[in-house]
This record gives structure tokens, C-alpha cells and sequence, in this order.
């Protein structure tokens, strides 16, 4: 059977609720994004497209994957076919679903099937030019917690109204760090974690020193993001303060499993978070396209 394509929110969670589910934690994008969607807790900038796959009509829900523009299609888990076929999906996308991928983000498996399926199709299977896989993320579990030792100067507390031009101006800050394109609203999502208290500030006699959020509780899982702090106030422990008190925060949600991305090229930040009790789960990368 072919992907099926939409942007209608409601549409991809009916067909795909059941797959997303049975491995919330792989899925934690695509049910984070829909989910804010469903609530209208965020905005994006772009229209939002959702697809899902199945091996014949009659059969469950095994693909699926969420695009937020700009940001390239992330892939939850699937089969290599579906992977493949999922490359010429998006190759001859009508117009009204936007223009053909420039890259594709997942776990390495499901993006190295696209990426192979892509370039043989584009250039011709005996002489296809290789995709490139770049932005390698490790998927990490939190377990058992386990608090900074030592423990940090401050306190962590909720952030409040009175906090919002400083979250802005922090989540702005954090996402040109790693270089990511404006493809939500920073002021809409500061507001949203603030109403909803999914944003914490760890401070230092009263001034704030770091910051960390997370998102909605949605199919027992909560994932851990943005964690960041400001370049002055970096090496003093305030990240693994923050860090331990929004996973606290997050377990007395409810949640089954708190997660958290972390970037592989940041030895310092992917071993932080082993020692507070996060687990590795999987690896993520982007499959680059010729």
C-alpha cells in the first residue's frame, strides 16, 4: 500500500495513535509535535505533514513521520520497504504537500534505507551518488535518578509570567547555538511552558543561572527540552541542576518514561546525563540528500 499524506493532525494521530504507542519513547517526536498541534500549545511556522504506512490496506500502522518546516521529515520507526517507498512518496509529492526533501532525519536505519532508496532513484541505481549522514543524536531514557553530586549552588523553581522576556531571549539563544531555523515561535512556546509550568529556572540568590523545559505528557512519555545555559554562568553545575529538577518535575506528571535528545558531538553534555541516570535507547542521525 503508499504512504498516505496529510496535513490534518487529527487524521495521522486516528490512523497511527496504536503504532505511535507501542514505542512511545522512538516515537517521542512525532507524538510531542502532533500533540501540540491537537492542543494548540504551539505554532509552527509552516504547514505541518504528517504520513503513515501500511503493508496492505487491511494491515496496522508499521511508518510514519512528521514534517515541520523547515526542518527536514523525521521518520519514526519502519520497515526498510517502507522506508523505501517513502522516498519516492516524497519525490512525487503532489505540489499542495510542498516541495521534495532535502534531507531526512531518524533513526540511522530508517534513514539510511531512505537515503539509499533516494540517490538510487535519482541517479540511477548504478550510479547513485552517495546521501551523507551528519547530526548524529543519541536517544537517552532517563532510569533510576540519580542527583548531581555535588550538588549545585541554587534552587530550581517554576518559571512565571515575570520570566518571559528572559525564556524568550534563552530559547532564542539555544536554538542559534545549535543552529536550528526559526520553525516555532520562541515568545508562543515560552508562553505555553510557562502557562502550562513546563519551564524551570535554576537560580543563584534569587538571579537566574539556567534553564531547562519540557513537553506535554502525551502516551506516557514526556521528553526533556531545551536544556540551556548561558555561556557565563557555564562549568559551575547549574545544567545538572536544572536537568535533575525537570525530570522530577516531569515524573510527578505521570510519566512513564522521560527522555531526552542529546547531541553526539557533545561528549560533556551526553556524559552529564548519564551520571544523573539517563540510558542510552537509540541512534538518531540526518541522512543528507544528493
Amino acid at each position: 500500500m503508499s504512504w498516505q499524506l496529510t496535513h490534518d493532525v487529527e487524521e495521522f494521530r486516528s490512523a497511527a495513535d496504536p503504532y505511535l504507542a507501542a514505542d512511545a519513547a522512538r516515537h517521542t517526536i512525532l507524538l510531542t509535535v502532533s500533540e501540540s498541534l491537537r492542543t494548540g500549545g504551539v505554532a509552527y511556522a509552516g504547514p505541518v505533514r504528517f504520513g503513515w504506512w501500511r503493508e496492505t490496506p487491511d494491515a496496522p500502522v508499521t511508518g510514519a513521520f512528521v514534517e515541520t518546516r523547515p526542518y527536514p521529515p523525521f521518520l519514526g520507526t519502519m520497515p526498510a520497504r517502507a522506508a523505501a517507498e517513502l522516498a519516492r512518496t516524497l519525490g512525487d509529492a503532489p505540489e499542495d504537500h510542498g516541495a521534495a526533501p532535502s534531507a531526512v532525519r531518524g533513526r540511522v536505519a530508517d534513514v539510511e534505507a531512505f537515503g539509499a532508496a533516494w540517490t538510487a532513484r535519482r541517479t540511477g541505481a548504478g550510479n547513485a551518488a552517495p546521501y551523507r549522514l551528519s547530526g548524529g543524536m543519541r536517544l537517552f531514557r532517563l532510569g533510576g535518578p540519580v542527583p548531581p553530586d555535588p550538588a549545585p549552588e541554587g534552587r530550581a523553581r517554576y518559571a512565571d509570567a515575570q520570566d518571559l522576556p528572559l525564556a524568550v531571549e534563552w530559547l532564542t539563544a539555544f536554538a542559534e547555538e545549535i543552529g536550528d531555523p526559526p520553525a516555532r515561535d520562541p515568545r508562543a512556546m515560552a508562553v505555553a511552558r510557562i502557562e502550562e509550568r513546563r519551564l524551570l529556572l535554576w537560580e543563584v540568590d534569587g538571579v537566574p543561572v539556567s534553564l531547562a523545559g519540557h513537553a506535554p505528557l502525551v502516551a506516557g512519555q514526556i521528553r526533556v527540552a531545551p536544556v540551556y545555559t548561558p555561556p557565563a554562568h557555564r562549568g559551575r553545575g547549574y545544567a545538572a541542576g536544572v536537568t535533575d529538577a525537570v525530570g522530577a518535575a516531569a515524573l510527578r506528571t505521570g510519566a512513564d518514561e522521560v527522555l531526552l535528545f542529546a547531541d553526539n558531538a557533545n561528549p560533556t553534555a551526553c556524559a552529564l546525563y548519564q551520571r544523573l541516570g539517563y540510558r542510552p535507547v537509540e541512534e538518531y542521525a540526518t541522512a543528507e540528500l544528493a
